[in-house]
């Protein structure tokens, strides 16, 4: 099984990250675009071969490594 994982900043949290792309692509002339956020996305391969226990396993990492829970929300999709 494979999770797809989505980590973004939680709405109200300054993101400079954000900004700076915001900024590049203005100066790349592209007009039309603002408000950009950035996140992270990540791929896992697991072992897991039941679905409730990928998905415990994903929980976990999720909220005890990948997310800072205090300023990110997370989401994913397990695929076979």
């Amino acid at each position: 099984m494979k999770a797809h994982i989505k980590i973004t900043l939680k709405n109200g949290v300054l993101d400079p990250q954000g900004k700076a792309i915001e900024g590049a692509i203005r100066g790349l002339g592209i007009s039309g675009v603002g408000d950009v956020r950035q996140g992270k996305y990540i791929e896992v391969d697991l072992g897991e071969t039941d679905p409730a226990k990928a998905k415990d396993v994903v929980e976990r990492m999720c909220k005890d490594l990948l997310a800072n829970m205090v300023i990110e929300n997370y989401s994913y999709e397990i695929a076979p």
